[in-house]
């Protein structure tokens, strides 16, 4: 296309005024306001100029008014939405981790909706600390002598490198380096703190004479990641925490354990055995150990540091902490979730995470039944199966949950047929109101009961069932 046909073109763009006086433009600007719909208005253009130049098409003024209501629509409604998890992944990361339940919300309620003694002393009538309404907690569940709150558990690692070990070395196993979500990566943590990194031993063997051989005049700590995401097996041999960290203490450093996962104890009865917890490893001698708030511990999005009174009172005293700190939500929530740690039972009736690692099979076969159930009333052809849940969030990789699933049947003929009814469902299912996500698995689409509430199947079933005559 040449200059003057891609000028014509661009010419016919309709105006920022013309589009502002369309009948439908003018019902969005009485409903969200003019200042909004002008903005949006002006995007849409801009974006349909761009699109003329990239491709030559031309754009219809009436393509214009359309784009302009789907965008105020979509920027007008709530993104961040209620989801229905039927993946049988307990902490999925995609969908906001652990979940938190009504016994979290009805605790914060008040916090929320009013003002709150964030950071005032009640009993002392003047400015208190806001660690105080958690750090009891804490130290109470993980043994330690105190405890500080910042916003995840890269954070608190990064804080900890940071105050103890800038400049200096951190002695750390080869076999340890791990990637955590988001591609962020130890070296890179490491780096980023202004310590220096020395790797000791191999990917799968790392002894404890590796830890000492690296230790010079330089060495500012000791530290060991636990690898939450991966399991290693076969040939391979790690230093266990006490050892390291009576290795440290012979030297006069500090051991910095990552646990990363979040597990403070293991309640009898769950599927935990093989995962590392924060009370254990202090009481194996860590002098720090930094864990996450919304995995293992089934509580909001932070990053604890718990350990040795001392060291702790220089991580609350660094610069750095002001940026890190929580705000009044985490820390309510977080109050809350420990509190249900003080017994088992309540710990599996108050929060979601381990009421569903909880699940016996006789019950997720009877949520599978009632799913399939309340299909077939719907006329959906559908069957149950076996499934395999996970705990997911980047914890115990290697642990299979025995569940139930329910397969949506498509009547096809071929594979190719059946994959494209599975996909097309799939997709649907996101656009609902509450969006509800299944699972795709080659090339079949499933619902898994694991991490599905009982409170859901109508809901599940009903809107299952729209789509398919909606969209056959």
């Amino acid at each position: 296309m040449d200059k003057k046909e891609l000028h014509a073109l661009l010419r016919k763009l309709p105006s920022v005024e013309l589009v502002l006086g369309s009948d439908k433009i003018k019902e969005e600007t009485a409903r969200c306001g003019a200042e909004l719909v002008r903005f949006i208005v002006r995007g849409v253009i801009d974006g349909a100029r761009t699109e003329i130049v990239a491709t030559g098409r031309k754009v219809e003024g009436e393509d214009i008014v359309k784009k302009c209501v789907e965008t105020i629509a979509c920027m007008t409604r709530p993104h961040l939405k209620e989801v229905v998890n039927a993946t049988g992944i307990v902490i999925h990361t995609n969908l906001g981790r652990a979940p938190l339940g009504p016994k979290v919300l009805a605790d914060i309620a008040g916090v929320v909706t009013g003002y709150s003694n964030l950071e005032y002393d009640l009993d002392a009538m003047q400015r208190g600390h806001r660690a105080d309404h958690v750090v009891p907690l804490l130290t109470f569940l993980t043994k330690a002598e105190d405890a500080v709150v910042v916003n995840n558990n890269a954070a608190g690692i990064m804080l900890a490198l940071a105050v103890l070990a800038k400049g200096r070395e951190v002695i750390i196993s080869r076999g340890e380096l791990v990637e955590i979500g988001g591609s962020f990566r130890i070296p890179e943590i490491l780096a980023a703190s202004g310590a220096v990194m020395v790797e000791v031993g191999t990917t799968n063997k790392t002894r404890l004479s590796d830890f000492e051989k690296a230790i010079t005049p330089n060495t500012a700590l000791i530290m060991k990641a636990h690898r939450s995401n991966f399991d290693m097996i076969g040939f391979t041999e790690e230093a266990p925490v006490h050892e390291l960290a009576e290795l440290a203490h012979r030297h006069g450093l500090p051991f910095l354990y990552d646990i990363g996962s979040g597990l403070i104890r293991r309640p009898r009865g769950l599927p935990l055995e093989g995962e590392p917890d924060v009370a254990s490893a202090v009481a194996d001698g860590a002098d720090l150990v930094a864990f996450s708030g919304d995995k293992l511990l089934g509580g909001p999005q932070a990053g604890i540091v718990a350990g040795r009174r001392e060291l702790i009172a220089r991580l609350k005293e660094a610069p750095m902490m002001r940026a890190l700190r929580v705000d009044k939500l985490t820390l309510a929530v977080l109050s809350s979730v420990a509190r249900s740690y003080f017994d088992d039972r309540s710990l599996t009736r108050d929060l979601p995470l381990f009421a569903m690692l909880e699940q016996p099979e006789e019950r997720l076969q009877e949520k599978a039944a009632a799913l399939l159930k309340a299909l077939q009333a719907e006329n959906v052809t559908a069957k149950m199966v076996a499934s395999v849940g996970r705990c997911g969030g980047g914890t115990l990789p290697s642990l299979e949950l025995p569940s139930r699933a329910v397969q949506i049947l498509s009547g096809k003929n071929t594979q190719k047929e059946r994959s494209l009814f599975a996909e097309r469902l799939f997709a649907a299912l996101h656009r609902c109101e509450r969006p509800i996500v299944a699972v795709l698995r080659q090339g079949d689409i499933f619902f898994d009961v694991l991490t599905l509430d009982a409170a859901d199947i109508p809901y599940v079933a009903a809107e299952t069932a729209r789509i398919l005559r909606e969209e056959p």
